[in-house]
């Protein structure tokens, strides 16, 4: 997106929180129009802007807060730009800082068309990459309670198990493999955990399957043919990517995944690296995955 175009003559900045946005207007000069706090409602921001909007370019920190201020600016005709949050950090840090800082921050490097732009994610896709990324977060939970009932087998010293915990029949009667009452009991709940999450997970892969079949049936379709991949690999790969034409580069699409250092120098030294979380783990986890599976 080019947003530092002639037209563009005020250029807006907010520090967007929960229940408060600061925002900072400056002119093409870098005069100071407006430094104000504001509840974050559409009708505040949009009073607000009233008098310059038709010269007026907005930019937002991709914080998690930013779904309802974009998609209010695609109704709105205003142009938009999201800053890529940990880029943002690293060039407008300071002594200080506060809300209404980092808004007058955020317009000053607006201005200069120096933003970091993070991509704005389509509106129609954006609850199930959500929710897709929510089922990791329940994988995780569900893998903790079956490592702990190993763990606990190992605190106590007593034979293997010998059965993979992650499938459902073979944690069946489990339990009985600890004597004590007290740690019986205890896996007793892990187990009902365990089988309480296989049914939720269960749910949520349909539910997301039947949605990417909606949003791109024929893509998510060709990526599962793609070795190594199945339905999981295809739906992280269909949502976290949405448009692979965003990319203008093999690199920078490298880059996104996290498959590249980016190397600090100085007089022909290097000093380590940096920048190493700026991308997507999820894709960095999928690349993980399909390289083990092909």
């Amino acid at each position: 997106m080019k947003f530092y175009t002639p037209q563009h003559q005020q250029y807006c900045g907010i520090d967007l929180q929960a229940k408060a946005m600061y925002v900072g207007i400056l002119a093409q000069a870098g005069t100071i129009l407006v430094h104000k706090n504001l509840p974050t409602t559409p009708g505040a921001f949009l009073r607000l802007i009233a008098p310059s909007r038709e010269d007026l370019v907005v930019g937002v920190e991709s914080m998690f807060t930013w779904y309802w201020v974009a998609d209010l600016w695609a109704k709105e005709g205003i142009p938009f730009v999201l800053g890529q949050a940990l880029s943002m950090k690293a060039l407008h840090g300071g002594k200080a800082k506060n809300d209404k800082i980092d808004a007058h921050k955020i317009a000053v490097l607006l201005r200069g068309g120096r933003l970091p732009q993070a991509y704005v994610y389509p509106a129609e896709m954006r609850a199930t990459r959500d929710l897709l990324r929510r089922r990791c977060h329940l994988v995780h939970k569900r893998a903790e309670l079956l490592a702990h009932i190993q763990n606990t087998n190992s605190q106590y010293n007593l034979p293997q198990i010998g059965k993979k915990l992650a499938y459902k029949a073979n944690r069946e009667g489990v339990e009985e493999h600890f004597p004590d009452p007290s740690v019986r009991k205890t896996i007793e709940v892990e187990v009902s955990l365990s089988d309480h999450y296989d049914k939720l997970l269960g749910e949520v892969e349909l539910y997301i399957r039947r949605s990417a079949k909606a949003h791109d049936g024929p893509t998510f379709s060709r990526l599962q043919s793609v070795p190594g991949s199945g339905q999981i690999l295809a739906l992280v790969m269909l949502y976290e990517i949405q448009d692979i034409a965003r990319f203008p580069r093999v690199q920078d699409f490298v880059s996104y995944c996290r498959l590249v250092k980016c190397a600090k120098e100085s007089n022909g030294k290097r000093l380590g690296t940096s920048g190493k979380k700026i991308g997507t783990v999820h894709w960095r986890w999928a690349f993980a995955e399909a390289a083990v599976l092909f």
